[in-house]
C-alpha cells in the first residue's frame, strides 16, 4: 500500500514538472528573434499521458486489491 501511494506522488511531481516546463517554453519561446519550437505542446502531451497513466494505475491497483475506497463512514 505505501508503494502504490509513492507511485501515485510520483505521478503527480511528473504532472506538475511537465505542466511547469510547458510554462517555461510558453514564456520563452518565440521572443528576442528565437523560433518557436513545439516543446511547449510536447510538454503538455507528456502532461496528458502521465494523467492517463496515474488514473490507470490507480484502477488497476483497485481491481487488483491493493487500494479500497473507503468512502465516508454513515453513522
Amino acid at each position: 500500500m505505501a508503494a502504490m501511494k509513492i507511485l501515485v506522488a510520483l505521478g503527480f511531481v511528473a504532472i506538475l514538472a511537465s505542466l511547469g516546463s510547458a510554462l517555461y517554453f510558453m514564456m520563452t519561446e518565440g521572443r528576442n528573434g528565437k523560433p518557436k519550437t513545439n516543446n511547449m505542446a510536447r510538454a503538455l502531451a507528456f502532461r496528458v499521458g502521465f494523467s492517463i497513466l496515474v488514473f490507470l494505475g490507480i484502477l488497476l491497483a483497485w481491481k487488483l486489491g491493493y487500494i479500497r475506497p473507503t468512502g465516508i463512514p454513515l453513522h
